[in-house]
């Protein structure tokens, strides 16, 4: 089963919804303004990929933390990506419960690889 986390209007989004049913694969998806993740999830993730993939270093909510956020531990990632779900990097690909991907910046065959 797959799931991408993200947000409806994210051009990113839509490109990679578009990718994924092109290949005829299914997947579910959950907006995370509306539905976001808590912070047991989000720790899954960061066990996964880390907390550097994870963040969405485009945004406004980003650029608010300042500069001390070059220094920031996991917690302290995973506690900021909870209470602003606009901090992560979209889409979230979740393939059978692990966090796989981030954003939809690979080439056809690794996307293939990882999301099929």
């Amino acid at each position: 089963m797959l799931t991408l986390y993200g947000i409806p209007h994210c051009g990113t989004c839509k490109k990679a919804i578009a990718w994924l049913n092109d290949h005829n694969i299914p997947h579910t998806f959950i907006n995370v303004k509306t539905d976001p993740p808590n912070a047991e999830l989000i720790t899954t993730w960061v066990g996964q990929l880390g907390n550097k993939p994870l963040r969405n270093t485009s945004g406004q909510s980003y650029r608010a933390l300042g500069p001390e956020r070059q220094d920031w531990s996991d917690a302290q990632w995973i506690a900021a990506f909870a209470s602003d779900a606009m901090l992560l990097k979209r889409p979230i690909f979740i393939k059978d419960g692990n966090a796989v991907l981030t954003g939809f910046r690979k080439s056809e065959s690794d996307l293939l690889a990882l999301l099929t």
